[in-house]
């Protein structure tokens, strides 16, 4: 069982039933981290794989306390409040010649076994952003996404990894600008002997890694201001005018906008150029 809540305080927690099983479905291809309501029990979670049992194809789903439940693959899902029917990923007939980082795809290559290196991302939103657009290239390097649930617990979860040259890791944090606390946290562990050259801390200045996503792609002029104090996620979807009363309400509304993102144009350089240099950092050697 993971340590660290995948899914922060935001999104994930259990709802009510729905009252029956939708009728009618829009099939729509398995995808992880696509997060599904079970029309019939209303247990909500991300989906995290799917397996074949004796009695078919189930889906697994895990919610905000990291519990995983399995579900029959098929009709009676929600997703975005809307019956579906899932089905499982239809097979490409030819790679990309390009990754959705701008990368020369290397087809039937295998994904090396994780080489010891990690990078560490704040959250779930990250690590999906991450993983939808460099996912290709970090399997093939064997380099291990991990979301950390905040940056104040950063010093003691690498006291406990141990980083040294051949397990190096790679921070990402949000909002690292000036005087903030995320930036002087990062500053004492630069300045910690045990982490020179194997410990790499960067930031991107946005408040949310939702903002690192550019507005064109999420067919908006610009990212939504939201006043101090008030709850940044969703103050967006509030003037977005999308649904925000609850948790769910803004794991729909990440579901929207990570679903506009295919390739590295669709995130602001600021971010991608982190990204990239993490995995540079990592990947020596």
């Amino acid at each position: 069982m993971n340590t660290f809540d995948r899914y922060g305080p935001d999104v994930l927690a259990g709802s009510s039933p729905s009252s029956h099983r939708p009728t009618k479905s829009t099939p729509v291809e398995l995808g992880l981290g696509m997060v599904l309501e079970d029309a019939m029990s209303g247990y909500v979670g991300a989906v995290v794989g799917a397996e074949k049992t004796t009695a078919g194809v189930v889906v697994n789903l895990e919610d905000r306390a990291g519990k995983v439940r399995a579900f029959p693959l098929g009709p009676g899902f929600l997703l975005e409040g809307e019956p579906v029917d899932i089905t499982l990923p239809t097979k490409k007939k030819s790679a990309p010649s390009r990754t959705a980082s701008g990368s020369r795809a290397v087809g039937d290559t295998r994904a090396r076994v994780a080489r010891g290196s990690r990078i560490w991302v704040e959250g779930k939103h990250d690590a999906e952003l991450v993983e939808k657009i460099w996912g290709d290239d970090l399997r093939i390097e064997g380099v291990v996404v991990e979301p950390l649930g905040g940056l104040d617990d950063v010093a003691d979860k690498l006291a406990a990894f141990g980083p040294d040259k051949d397990h190096r890791v790679g921070v990402l944090a949000d909002h690292l600008v000036s005087g903030t606390k995320e930036s002087k946290i990062a500053e004492a562990v630069r300045g910690d002997p045990r982490y020179r050259d194997v410990v790499h801390i960067i930031g991107h200045p946005y408040v949310d890694i939702w903002q690192a996503v550019k507005p064109h792609a999420v067919g908006i002029r610009e990212w939504p201001v939201v006043p101090r104090g008030e709850d940044w996620k969703t103050g967006i979807l509030a003037r977005l005018g999308w649904p925000h009363a609850d948790h769910r309400d803004v794991a729909r509304g990440w579901v929207r906008i990570l679903g506009k993102v295919s390739t590295i144009a669709d995130v602001e350089p600021t971010l991608s150029g982190r990204v990239e240099e993490l995995i540079d950092f990592v990947t020596v050697g």
